[in-house]
């Protein structure tokens, strides 16, 4: 027993540890997609989670690199503009920012080299030298501040609007939400995922820059100073942490990409009850209005959780690896040439020469480990960016393909007829041709069908000319509204033929409008419109 515990100490129990949580990871990323599996086939809404699935697979690799260059170039549009002024700035204020860190480096190592020598001279010298420069460093960090705060809104300012006039180019915001179900929650993807990506990009152009300005400039110096095995082995050493961190790291992605999506649903739910609480009082529906928000936030509440656990046990692996392990490499290149006697070196070097080499290279070093420690962790941000670009991604192919007149939405399987020998009607959204023509609106063989492939009418034949007084009637859901969505091309033709004016020349009056004026009925506001179209 006593042979046993004198293994029991305070190291080797760290590294268990740190070896046990890495097999954990492993293994709950492996079981998770078959728990993924598993919940897709119980789920009450297969259908969503079959489409989300689709959507979720986000990752460091070469279609998230292009995915970002496609929308970089929304957000700099060309190649002089003030998106690229501030790119320029932000990188000059981090170069004289890696000047100011260096020499602070070196007028430290000088004051502390005052101290211990006792000269009351130079650590005057010194000490007003930082004192003068103080202004200048901190004005630099303040531009830099500047910089990437204004640069962010830029960036918000380009791709918002840019977003903006493809939804609100024609019908594309009416049939995001009624023709195609491929985006639930438009405007979380609008508001919060654009402010979140932007401020994301750039944060990583600051987070990498810096870390890659030090590097570059630390090893020039090292090299000159220690030769140029020690950066090579914190090069060597940044290579192997940073593709073992990235392959630790892919969940991020797609868990970045789930909690938008809970958080659009949860702001949903929220929104749904205050555009319907006036039928949701009349039906007294508040009690199950209650489940259905605490059922939403309890799914983005146990997500959360989850997602909460793994950063933890990734920023447990990433501080020992990114940062700390990175430090004891620095302290083992950095200590070879001083412990080593035998070094031409530092043969034939004083106390204070050894101690002011020291604290020069030795902290040049810590701070070039510290930099490869900020870029392996900048990976973790890359990941969480990939989310979000393969939702901005997603949204600006929605709406590409909506402008252009192609939707998906999944159609309801039409139920059999009794009779064997029933036609059955094939239906092909915007298969039917619309005919600009003045004085006219002419029904020709189109079937009536509403987006989600039901049957209103088979075969829709009928003409009225200019000054024609017509009045349709029939029973709730017989087709009368969707009659008018089809003659204001709000939905797709199926088939046939429509002849009638164009878009500007029709004239409709919405039954219920409670944004653009006072209602003419006490339908409640959640009723389908019926319109009434004037020629």
């Amino acid at each position: 027993m006593s042979a046993f515990s004198k293994y029991l100490t305070a190291k080797n129990s760290s590294i268990a540890g740190g070896i046990l949580l890495v097999l954990y990871l492993l293994k709950h990323r492996r079981r998770a997609p078959k728990q993924a599996g598993k919940k897709g086939s119980s789920a009450e809404l297969p259908l969503s989670i079959e489409k989300d699935g689709r959507k979720d697979r986000a990752a460091v690799d070469k279609v998230f690199f292009l995915r970002i260059l496609q929308i970089l170039r929304i957000m700099v549009p060309r190649f002089i503009c003030m998106e690229t002024g501030y790119l320029v700035f932000i990188a000059a204020m981090l170069v004289a920012r890696t000047y100011c860190d260096v020499w602070m480096i070196q007028n430290g190592t000088m004051i502390e080299s005052a101290i211990i020598g006792r000269s009351t001279k130079d650590f005057k010298v010194f000490l007003f030298s930082f004192i003068k420069f103080m202004p200048l460093i901190a004005l630099v960090n303040n531009f830099l501040k500047l910089g990437l705060n204004e640069l962010k809104l830029r960036f918000r300012e380009r791709l918002t609007k840019n977003l903006y006039d493809q939804y609100l180019l024609g019908f594309t915001f009416y049939k995001m939400g009624n023709l195609d179900n491929r985006i639930a929650n438009a405007d979380q993807l609008l508001t919060q995922d654009v402010e979140k990506f932007c401020n994301s990009v750039v944060d990583l152009y600051s987070n990498l820059s810096k870390p890659l300005l030090d590097i570059g400039l630390y090893l020039f110096k090292l090299t000159s100073a220690i030769g140029a095995q020690g950066p090579a082995i914190m090069m060597a050493y940044l290579l192997i942490s940073g593709l073992f961190l990235t392959r630790l790291r892919r969940p991020i992605g797609k868990m970045t990409v789930t909690e938008q999506r809970y958080e659009g649903e949860y702001r949903y739910v929220n929104s749904r009850l205050i555009t319907n609480s006036e039928e949701i009082a009349f039906y007294n529906g508040n009690l199950r209005e209650k489940q259905t928000i605490h059922a939403t936030f309890k799914k983005l509440v146990d997500h959360l959780h989850n997602f909460i656990f793994f950063r933890f046990s990734m920023g447990f692996v990433d501080s020992i690896i990114a940062k700390y392990i990175a430090t004891v490499v620095g302290y083992l290149v950095v200590s070879r040439p001083f412990l080593n006697l035998s070094h031409p070196r530092h043969l034939h070097s004083s106390h204070n020469e050894l101690l002011e080499d020291y604290y020069q290279s030795g902290r040049m070093l810590l701070r070039m480990s510290q930099a490869l420690g900020r870029i392996v962790l900048a990976g973790r941000e890359m990941t969480r960016l990939s989310g979000f670009t393969a939702r901005i991604t997603e949204l600006m192919k929605v709406l590409k393909e909506l402008n252009a007149g192609k939707y998906e939405r999944t159609m309801v399987s039409q139920p059999e007829k009794e009779s064997d020998d029933a036609e059955k009607i094939l239906l092909v959204p915007g298969s039917g041709q619309i005919i600009n023509r003045d004085n006219i609106i002419k029904f020709d063989h189109t079937p009536l069908a509403t987006p989600n492939g039901d049957i209103l009418i088979k075969d829709l034949t009928f003409e009225v000319r200019s000054g024609t007084n017509v009045l349709v009637c029939g029973p709730n859901g017989c087709g009368k509204s969707s009659l008018f969505r089809a003659l204001g091309e709000l939905w797709p033709l199926f088939g046939g033929h429509l002849t009638k004016p164009e878009r500007g020349k029709l004239f409709y009056v919405p039954q219920g409008s409670p944004n653009y004026g006072p209602r003419a009925d006490s339908s409640p506001p959640s009723r389908p419109p019926q319109f009434e179209p004037a020629l």
